[in-house]
């Protein structure tokens, strides 16, 4: 994945592990669970930048996450990193609302790729930035927690604070824009 080359990065502590927050000059990058499949190679050598604007309002609105407090998320984003196809799976991601969920196969469909399951499927794994990019509420078809780059547990936990119903599985995507 090509990242901006003024990419700066930091670390932070949420309930669940380390993570590690990258922002370039159009928004944040990444946001990735130390040691999660996918994390950059290149990620330790942008530079450590506390008082970055991106990265501090990212850490404002975790924050408030973690602590029930907020839904969404207001963060300028640069998922230039990706393919245009990955690009379109992380934005319609976005269209998973809070305590909702969906499958690979829905959110194939609303892409209007329904037979680009193991694509859609891919894109979602290599999504650089996790939790703001929601990419835990997606499940197998069966409702089925599966594949997360960061790990089940966390999926598991992520859910659990949204208080997402993982047995019986709505579709939580809004129309496409």
């Amino acid at each position: 994945m090509p990242f901006h080359p003024n990419t700066v990065q930091y670390r932070a502590h949420s309930p669940w592990g380390e993570l590690a927050l990258a922002a370039s000059p159009q928004g944040l990058c990444g946001l990735w669970f130390v040691g999660q499949r996918h994390m950059p190679t290149c990620l330790d050598a942008w530079p450590h930048h506390a008082d970055n604007p991106y990265v501090h309002a990212t850490l404002e609105q975790l924050q408030t996450y973690w602590e029930g407090q907020r839904t969404t998320f207001d963060l300028p984003l640069d998922c230039s990193s990706g393919t245009p196809f990955q690009q379109s799976v992380w934005q319609a991601l976005r269209h998973i609302r809070y305590g909702q969920t969906c499958s690979y196969s829905a959110l194939a469909k609303h892409l209007g790729k329904p037979s680009a399951v193991r694509a859609v499927a891919a894109a979602v794994g290599r999504n650089p930035i996790s939790v703001i990019i929601p990419c835990h509420r997606v499940l197998g078809q069966d409702g089925s927690l599966t594949g997360y780059a960061g790990g089940l547990e966390r999926k598991s936990a992520l859910l659990q604070l949204e208080s997402a119903q993982c047995q019986s599985m709505s579709i939580g995507l809004t129309p496409a824009l």
